[in-house]
């Protein structure tokens, strides 16, 4: 849908490439749609005998400061050629099955939503679409907030004087009847209005709500046929009102649109691309300049600035700075000269103006909305001069901003205008403080609040308050700004406004100012960060943030595909292009990465599901290699280009500070050799490292093994789903017994270990002097890998202290060896168990070894084992005796209230020194509730936690002793 608006701008260019027909219907447009009063009206004649060059010349000549009729012309010639494929109106056939239907075009605000739907109307009045439609209507929603009550016959003919005594015939053929309601967003109706009291008999009055209602729910003309336009945040109202509807989107220009604009605007093709490439490099800028008004807004403001010899790069930096300089650049007094006391009142008038409508919702305001503000029409006249607002074409007597940018823009200056006779009056108007504005619920129900947030950020900016002040006359007040301060102190450190907005946002808001110190005010204190960049301006907002960031301690990036473009395969056929494209993207790059040499805090890296290039791997590098950079922990996870694996480790080993590094993904890449070489550097402190998913020979882990009688620093060692082997199992058992290895944690998750390897394993903790901790999670090991565990966990020589066999396929039988272990005197104080279906048999055993003296198990994890809640009888027995045990998990295990009540009276005893239980409690009732109380009343020292919504999701804590 988008090419429906791509427009151009060469009027006498594109009359000349009409056709005859085209060139009649242009006329007749200019016929039925004269020019706004106070202009003066092309004599019909002239028009007539004209040619197309002709022609344009009385235009442009007639029209030198109607932007906004030239913008609708051109508009309406160009779409002639290329949007009748695309609404499926003129191809009836294209649509799935009968009419009638509704057809939805919906895009932002000034992209051509209007004019498109004028064009159609223009359309029928040329028999473009008689074959389908007999009648069409037009219901223009800002001219319907202006009626009272009336019958939908008196709706509808409203411009049809001739044809009351046909309505009896227009109805009756109703799957041959258009209506065009154009503008839903702009209907003022209370909650409810357009579905309360529906309507179907066209003869009955009825406020104007009810029957636009009707007409939407098919209460009234149900086999007519609907085209509606709309902004998207009134989309999802619509959908509640329409069915089924087919939905377009109307985009506005397309990039090479822009282009030529700019090239048509400018009267040099230097100075165009000059301004052009300003544009460009604020993302948020150019993308508004896909509504044509704000194209004209921004070549106008960039026009006269170059004129005046000032830079256009600095005014188009941020969003703010060029809609002030915009709006500045209308009334710029003469040098020397002071500004007038007659803006004064006039601009806080257009900004309460602005404001109000901002928190109604609306752009379009007629006498009444002036008379309840106590507003006068002079006040707004040197504005209407300026084309700042403008006289509104389909309403009359009622005004409209230029776009709603500028609504917006305005609407932000009014909270910088505020005083003590303004706040007591803005609840009387409806305008919500500043707390309000940037609150995510109402930015929710008004999407136009975002904006004006942005707006507002910007206009904290020392340089441009005066630059108000000075044109205006008028005086601004900080106190806004304090406020923010102190609504920011109220929030837990690290989360800086969390019921306004995230990071990313906060980020573009914190830019928008340009003001380094209130930036440091408000995220100085973070330790930690997370960056998800998508493209430039996520860097650039980033880096000038991250600067100001002084405790930063953490920082996490991830890097979408196609930031950097270096390595892109679409691209290598051209070397010229991806340059170019990286070369655009690096000093931003750049400018981010500084902050490793310049924040000697930051001592946290974690870069995942990241796409980055050579280049920029290598500017990374560079600033890590800074003698200032202290980065201690490295997270490096699913990352391309694969050889950015070795290019950072490298880097980072040689910093002699790096203590834990945890390398992920990319499955093909030799991980080992790598690891080996980062192992050997004479500075390597490596104490944690983890390598996730490695597939590799078998002489390359004896490589790693081998390393690790070298290397003294390592002490933590995961190597979760990578494939072992016997032989590589066997390797690494031969490693643990060596006297220099220095492994106390290692990790076997999900590396397709068997009982076969668990002979190897109990050897090797009787051998180690120093493993602590051990991991088999995921495993198949079943009853006979644990038997073979457990001869090595009971020699007096084993230290091991955790053992995880997470869904391990263990059953009772095995539950009865480990129970046999625990209640020997053994060095094992933490048991995960959790995933093995070992029932109640199962329990019982190890409920056994609980009531042993000598058992000095601390943590036993049974999550979802398959406890029945009889079970709980043989628990709540060894509970009561046991005096080791501190935590135990029965997540996932479905004990119902009699289960907790049999718990509930071992826990109620002093003598339990239990301190953590998890359970699993659905829905708990009042029994349930009670009983819970009554434990935490009489043994307040324990801590009963309820099972997460997505348990699987979370693994239990005996999982996370592992880097």
């Amino acid at each position: 849908m988008g090419s429906s608006t791509k427009l151009d701008f060469n009027l006498q260019l594109l009359l000349e490439q009409l056709d005859q027909d085209e060139l009649v219907m242009f006329k007749y447009f200019l016929r039925t749609f004269p020019p706004p009063s106070g202009l003066q009206q092309i004599p019909p004649t002239e028009v007539e005998e004209a040619d197309a060059k002709q022609l344009a010349e009385i235009l442009i000549n007639t029209y030198p400061s109607s932007w906004v009729e030239t913008v609708t012309i051109q508009a309406l010639i160009k779409m002639s050629r290329r949007y009748k494929t695309l609404i499926p109106l003129y191809n009836p056939k294209a649509l799935a099955g009968p009419f009638p239907h509704t057809v939805v075009l919906q895009g932002a605000a000034g992209v051509g939503k209007t004019t498109l739907a004028k064009k159609l109307m223009l359309d029928w009045t040329e028999d473009e679409l008689g074959q389908t439609f007999r009648y069409a209507f037009y219901l223009c929603c800002r001219r319907l907030n202006c009626m009272g009550p009336c019958t939908f016959a008196e709706l509808v003919l409203q411009g049809w004087p001739a044809l009351p005594e046909a309505i009896a015939d227009v109805l009756a053929q109703p799957q041959k009847v258009l209506f065009v309601v154009d503008g839903f967003d702009e209907l003022r109706v209370p909650p409810g209005a357009l579905i309360h009291d529906l309507c179907g008999d066209w003869r009955t009055q009825k406020p104007v709500p009810v029957l636009l209602g009707s007409l939407l729910k098919r209460k009234m003309c149900p086999k007519a046929t609907l085209l509606v336009t709309t902004r998207p945040w009134a989309l999802r109202e619509l959908r509640l009102l329409v069915e089924q509807p087919v939905v377009l989107e109307v985009e506005g220009f397309s990039e090479s649109d822009r282009e030529e604009y700019f090239l048509k605007h400018f009267e040099d093709e230097a100075g165009a691309l000059r301004a052009l490439a300003a544009t460009r490099s604020n993302a948020a800028l150019f993308g508004l300049g896909a509504a044509p008004p704000v194209c004209w807004i921004i070549c106008s403001c960039l026009k006269l600035q170059m004129l005046r010899g000032q830079d256009p790069t600095l005014t188009c930096q941020t969003t703010t700075s060029l809609f002030l300089r915009f709006l500045c650049g209308q009334f710029t007094p003469t040098p020397g000269a002071h500004p007038t006391e007659r803006l004064q009142a006039p601009m806080k008038a257009l900004c309460l103006l602005a404001v109000q409508g901002i928190w109604a919702r609306t752009s379009t305001f007629d006498g009444e909305d002036l008379r309840r503000l106590g507003l006068e029409e002079g006040e707004l006249g040197l504005f209407l001069d300026k084309s700042v607002l403008l006289r509104d074409r389909d309403c009359e007597g009622a005004y409209c901003f230029a776009h709603l940018s500028v609504q917006q823009f305005l609407a932000a200056v009014f909270y910088l205008l505020g005083g003590e006779e303004e706040d007591r009056d803005r609840s009387r108007w409806d305008i919500g403080d500043v707390e309000e504005l940037l609150s995510k619920e109402e930015r929710l129900k008004n999407p136009s609040l975002t904006q004006v947030g942005y707006f507002l950020f910007g206009l904290f900016n020392e340089e441009r308050v005066k630059e108000l002040e000075t044109t205006f006359g008028c005086q601004i007040s900080m106190e806004v700004k304090r406020q923010l301060l102190r609504c920011k102190a109220k929030y837990i450190e690290n989360k800086p406004f969390p019921s306004m907005m995230g990071m990313k946002e906060l980020f573009y808001c914190l830019y928008e100012s340009q003001e380094e110190e209130f930036v440091k005010d408000f995220v100085g204190h973070l330790k930690e960060m997370s960056l998800h960049l998508k493209d430039k301006t996520d860097i650039v907002h980033s880096s000038f943030c991250l600067k100001h960031c002084p405790n930063l301690q953490k920082i996490s990036l991830q890097v979408e595909k196609g930031l950097f473009l270096e390595n892109d395969a679409a691209l290598e056929s051209d070397s010229q292009v991806r340059s170019q494209i990286d070369r655009h993207i690096l000093p931003f790059w750049t400018d981010l990465c500084s902050v490793f040499a310049t924040n000697n805090n930051l001592i946290f890296l974690d870069i995942s599901e990241s796409f980055l290039s050579n280049s920029s791997v290598r500017i990374l590098c560079e600033n890590i290699v800074s003698a200032t950079c202290n980065l201690q922990k490295v997270v490096l996870k699913n990352i391309f280009p694969v050889d950015a694996y070795q290019n950072l480790c490298l880097t980072f080993s040689g910093q002699g500070y790096l203590t834990h590094l945890n390398l992920q993904g990319n499955d093909h890449i030799d991980m080992l050799p790598l690891v080996c070489e980062v192992l050997q550097q004479p500075k390597c402190n490596l104490q944690y490292l983890r390598l996730e998913s490695c597939l590799v020979t078998t002489q390359q882990w004896a490589d790693l093994f081998s390393t690790l009688r070298i290397n003294q620093s390592l002490m933590c060692l995961n190597l979760t789903s990578s494939e072992l082997s016997e032989g590589g199992v066997r390797l690494l058992c031969a490693t643990l017994t060596h006297p220099k290895c220095s492994l106390q944690r290692l990790s076997l998750e999900s590396c397709r270990l068997t009982e076969a390897c668990c002979e190897d394993l109990s050897s090797a903790l009787v051998a180690n002097q120093r493993l602590t901790h051990l991991c088999l999670a995921k495993n198949d090991l079943g009853d006979e890998g644990v038997k073979l565990l457990c001869k090595g966990l009971s020699h007096p020589n084993c230290k091991l202290q955790r053992l995880v066999l997470w869904c391990c396929n263990i059953t009772e039988v095995g539950c009865d060896h480990l129970s046999k272990l625990l209640q020997r005197k053994t060095s094992l104080t933490h048991l995960d168990l959790g995933l093995n279906r070992i029932g109640t048999i199962g329990l019982k055993s190890l409920c056994k070894a609980l009531k042993e003296p000598l058992c000095s198990l601390k943590c036993l994890w049974l999550w979802g084992c398959a406890l029945p809640p009889f079970s709980c009888m043989d628990l709540s027995s060894a509970l009561s005796i046991n005096q080791s045990l501190i935590s135990l998990d029965l997540g996932q295990n479905t004990l119902g209230h009699s289960g907790i009540m049999i718990l509930c009276e071992a826990l109620k005893l002093q003598t339990c020194p239990l301190q953590t239980l998890r359970l699993k409690i659905d829905a708990p009732g009042p029994e349930t509730q009670k009983l819970l109380n009554e434990v935490r009343e009489s043994n307040p020292q324990l801590t009963i936690e309820s099972e997460t919504p997505n348990p699987r999701e979370h693994r239990p804590s005996s999982c996370d002793f592992l880097f």
